[in-house]
């Protein structure tokens, strides 16, 4: 498994890049002179790029040995975060950010695919668990060190930090990784044909709708704890957040599997994340039970994707792996439309008309899947 630990190295630096940078926004502000909601489009140019990116760069790999491939992908992912570290204004921020997601972009699905070919069948699940890992690791470690970093010497010191991991797993990559073959990514092609399902496009549809409420809030957490005066502690909700993102993403698991019913539980984890959110902001600064729902919050929107994926396989049998392609460029896309419409509406209204926004959309995606289960249960009945 050690060369499954090198890729896990790589999507470590993906992870704690993905999500640092929403914990940097204050001293991104600051440096450059622009409002919160214009230095959170850092987050929104990452994670839409992030989506888009697979498809586009699939072909730009057919052909070639994976092992140059991945340390390609993570060399220029290095360097666009060096890049991002120097950067003088915004625009050479969102420039550089757009880089780095397309390189962790071609990285990721590359990596993924490759942990499964490197061992034999009998301990697929528990490469692919630890390559995965590696991403949900660094945004639940990775992120509050890089933030306690930042805080001492600054916001470029977080980037710095990733830029330094990147290069250690670029030359693990060329170092210990054998060369191998794996399969091309889903196409947009295959991807769009799903679209003529009607039950695809309303469970991506509700994983759409999650992730603009979870990511597109997270993205402003850290200016939301300054304007109630939490911006010093900010690490420690940080941490609440990821903590419960760790709980969530390991044990939603073994409850899919007892309850056999991933739309309901679902259902259930979208209640919990849209309470989360609207008591957000009256319990945020009361002691200790400030944390409670970051903690729900972290732990409800990643375990959001478990159950989405078990239901696109379960109405996608033969097309599974393109029905969770569909999924996840969902999240990401989500995650980008989240983070631009915060910013909308903390231009208008004021940032702390977030969680509340938040939780309406939640509501939205809460009610959108109460309509699936009501139509899987006609269904069934006949």
């Amino acid at each position: 498994m050690r060369r499954i630990a090198v890729l896990a190295l790589g999507m470590f630096a993906l992870g704690l890049d993905a999500y640092v940078v929403a914990g940097l926004l204050p001293g991104i502000g600051a440096a450059f002179q622009v409002e919160p909601g214009e230095a959170g489009q850092a987050v929104t140019v990452f994670t839409l790029a992030y989506a888009l990116a697979a498809p586009v760069c699939a072909t730009l790999r057919a052909g070639k040995p994976v092992r140059r491939i991945l340390g390609l992908a993570l060399a220029v992912f290095t360097i666009a975060n060096m890049l991002s570290a120097l950067a003088t204004g915004l625009l050479g921020l969102l420039l550089a950010r757009a880089l780095e997601a397309v390189a962790a972009g071609l990285y990721a699905p590359v990596a993924i695919a490759s942990a499964a070919t490197l061992v034999e069948p009998g301990r697929k699940g528990r490469a692919l668990a630890l390559t995965l890992g590696g991403m949900s690791t660094g945004t639940v470690i990775g992120v509050p060190a890089g933030l306690r970093i930042a805080e001492r010497l600054g916001w470029q010191s977080a980037l710095w930090m990733v830029t330094l991991l990147g290069a250690v797993a670029t030359v693990a990559i060329l170092v210990r990784l054998p060369d191998i073959e794996v399969a091309e990514p889903p196409s947009w092609r295959a991807r769009i044909a799903l679209l003529t399902d009607t039950s695809v496009v309303a469970t991506v549809a509700v994983t759409f709708l999650t992730a603009i409420a979870s990511l597109g809030l997270y993205t402003y957490l850290a200016p939301l704890l300054d304007r109630v005066g939490l911006g010093n502690a900010a690490a420690s909700y940080f941490w609440a957040w990821g903590i419960g993102g760790m709980v969530g993403s390991f044990s939603v698991g073994p409850v899919i599997d007892r309850t056999r019913d991933p739309r309901r539980v679902m259902a259930v984890i979208l209640a919990a994340l849209t309470l989360a959110l609207a008591l957000l902001p009256g319990l945020l600064g009361t002691p200790l039970l400030g944390y409670l729902p970051l903690l729900v919050w972290g732990a409800m929107g990643w375990a959001s994707q478990a159950p989405q994926q078990h239901a696109l396989l379960h109405l996608q049998p033969d097309h599974g792996s393109v029905a969770v392609a569909l999924n996840s460029s969902a999240n990401y896309l989500g995650g980008a439309a989240g983070a631009a419409l915060g910013g909308v509406v903390v231009t208008l209204a004021g940032i702390s008309a977030l969680p509340i926004t938040a939780a309406a959309v939640a509501a939205a995606g809460l009610a959108l899947q109460v309509a699936i289960l009501a139509r899987v249960r006609r269904i069934a009945v006949g």
